[in-house]
């Protein structure tokens, strides 16, 4: 992803769940914060109340990748974290790729 780095940092996850904006949807949470550089900085959180291992790396894989599709089209400059809800679990990727979609929309992403 070109304008889009890891975010890896537990202290920025803790910041971006207390003072970040929340944005609710049946599969997911994005929490929004702007960053003040010129790429944005993206964190997933699977818990372990999702499932094992492998369930939590399919759904991480799945919001991944659906969120590259869309990153071309997206304002730079944030810190986002996607956390999965366990609805996502059973769900195939063109409905999370449609609700992700969704989600960016609601939280005013797109240029």
């Amino acid at each position: 992803m070109k304008n889009t780095v890891s975010l890896n940092q537990n202290t920025l996850f803790k910041r971006l769940y207390y003072r970040g904006k929340p944005y609710f949807s049946p599969f997911m949470v994005l929490y929004l914060m702007p960053n003040g550089t010129a790429v944005n900085h993206l964190g997933f959180t699977v818990s372990k109340k999702i499932g094992n291992a492998v369930v939590r790396n399919r759904v991480r894989r799945l919001m991944y990748e659906a969120f590259r599709l869309y990153e071309p089209q997206l304002k730079t400059g944030f810190n986002i974290v996607i956390v999965a809800k366990s609805a996502a679990v059973g769900a195939e990727f063109h409905n999370i790729h449609r609700v992700m979609g969704g989600i960016l929309k609601k939280a005013e992403l797109f240029k």
